[in-house]
C-alpha cells in the first residue's frame, strides 16, 4: 500500500489542503491504520500533482498563507478504482519486540520481562486509542455503508491489538517460569 493511495481516497472523499490532510485525516481519523508526517504527505501531494492525479488550487488569504487546496481528477479516481480492486501483496512485517525476543537468551529474565512490560505497556496504550475511536456498530440500522467498512476495519486493528496484548501476557509469564543463564 502507498502513501500516494491513501491520499487519494481521502481527497475522493473530499478535497483538503496539505495541512488538513495531516491533521484531520491521518491524525484524527487513521493514524491507527497508516501514520504520516507532513514532510511525507507535501511530498505525495507534489508527485501525485506532477502524474495528473491530483489539481491544486490556491486560496488567496489575507490575514494568513495562501491556502493550496488538493482534488482528485478522474485520472486520480481511475488509478484509485483500479488500486481499490487490486489485491496486494501481503505486507512485509519486521517486529524489532520478536527479533529482540529470539536473541535475548544471553539476557538474564528481569531484562527480558521488563522489555516485554514495556511492550505490554505500549500495546495498551495503542489499544485504549483505537477503543476511543467513535465508530458505529455494524448492526446499527442508521449506520452508512462506509461507517460500517470504518467499524469492520476498526475491530480487526483492536481483535490484532488485543491478540498481541494476550500473548505479551502469555510470554511475560512464561519468562517467570523460565531458568535463567546466569542461574541455572
Amino acid at each position: 500500500m502507498s502513501l500516494a493511495h491513501v491520499i487519494l481516497g481521502l481527497l475522493q472523499q473530499q478535497e483538503w489542503t496539505g495541512y488538513d490532510l495531516k491533521t484531520k485525516c491521518f491524525d484524527d481519523c487513521i493514524s491507527h491504520l497508516w501514520p504520516a508526517d507532513q514532510a511525507q504527505i507535501y511530498r505525495t501531494l507534489d508527485k501525485l500533482e506532477s502524474q495528473g492525479w491530483i489539481t491544486c488550487t490556491v486560496e488567496i488569504q489575507h490575514d494568513r498563507p495562501n491556502r493550496k487546496v488538493y482534488r482528485i481528477t478522474k485520472a486520480g479516481e481511475a488509478e484509485l478504482t483500479h488500486w481499490l480492486q487490486t489485491h496486494q501483496p501481503l505486507p512485509v512485517l519486521r517486529e524489532p519486540l520478536l527479533v529482540q525476543l529470539y536473541l535475548a537468551a544471553q539476557l538474564p529474565n528481569e531484562a527480558i520481562v521488563y522489555l516485554l512490560e514495556q511492550e505490554l505497556e505500549a500495546r495498551q496504550e495503542k489499544l485504549a486509542q483505537c477503543e476511543a475511536i467513535e465508530a458505529l456498530s455494524l448492526s446499527n440500522p442508521t449506520a452508512s455503508r462506509e461507517q460500517k467498512l470504518h467499524r469492520l476495519v476498526l475491530d480487526l486493528v483492536k481483535q490484532r491489538e488485543q491478540t498481541y496484548l494476550d500473548w505479551l501476557e502469555k510470554a511475560i509469564r512464561a519468562m517467570h517460569t523460565l531458568r535463567d543463564r546466569n542461574n541455572p
